[in-house]
């Protein structure tokens, strides 16, 4: 195959692309609404409005979390591009294409790659890992803070100590202490710690972490002029040699 000639390969099937674009927007959502939420003093929310923030937060992190797992889903079935074992950093020889590729960049000539090249899959790989941690913290949250599925009925029976009095439970409101037990109160907010503490943090690697995925991005667009950009649109990639995953 000549160096020159332009070849074009299709890459990113349309549940991959469509998985990423919901994710983008869900997370800017999530981003957007948690910022206020983390600056709600500072910016002067009353209780109420910051319950109403939290309810537009996790309502959005639904979306998040349905999308999440169907891409989990479709890390099995999907194709060849799309399954786990094209895009994280595992496998036999894997260390070797890291070093192989590295080389190859450092020489000005890397190796094409379809899917993700070696380097990326370990940025993609910790990308993954801190969406599932986000998915799992906040569905939690989503109970203790606003009695909310899919924990909410059982943090609601804990706090309340109402048993199978659902009355009870049907009267509480998030933020409102009358109808709690406060001793079962101070107990969930302490197994709540942990939770809102992890999602906090892993927060603000997630923010980093989208940064350099961004600035990676652009500089391989640059270098390699593989339309990796246009490809979570088209779901085509271009190639100037015979790519190594093209098998």
């Amino acid at each position: 195959m000549s160096d020159n000639k332009l070849n074009y390969y299709s890459v990113w099937d349309r549940t991959t692309r469509l998985f990423h674009w919901v994710n983008v927007i869900c997370i800017i959502g999530l981003i957007g609404v948690g910022v206020i939420i983390l600056n709600n003093k500072a910016i002067g929310v009353s209780g109420d409005g910051k319950i109403l923030l939290k309810t537009i937060h996790v309502y959005i992190g639904y979306a998040f979390v349905v999308n999440l797992i169907w891409r989990l889903v479709w890390g099995f079935v999907g194709n060849k591009y799309s399954r786990w074992k094209a895009i994280l950093p595992i496998g036999k020889g894997y260390w070797r294409s890291v070093s192989e590729y590295v080389a190859g960049a450092k020489s000005g000539r890397p190796p094409q790659y379809l899917g993700h090249n070696p380097v990326a899959k370990l940025m993609v790989g910790f990308l993954f890992l801190l969406l599932v941690i986000q998915a799992t913290t906040g569905l939690v949250l989503a109970g203790t803070d606003l009695y909310l599925p899919p924990f909410g009925h059982e943090i609601a029976e804990w706090v309340t100590g109402a048993g199978e009095e659902h009355d009870k439970i049907k009267n509480l409101k998030p933020g409102a202490k009358d109808d709690v037990d406060s001793e079962a109160y101070a107990e969930m907010r302490k197994f709540r710690k942990p939770f809102i503490t992890i999602h906090v943090y892993s927060f603000y690697v997630l923010l980093v972490a989208i940064i350099l995925h961004i600035v990676a991005v652009v500089v391989m667009e640059i270098r390699e002029k593989n339309g990796l950009v246009s490809a979570m649109f088209t779901g085509n990639k271009i190639a100037s040699k015979e790519p190594v995953d093209l098998n």
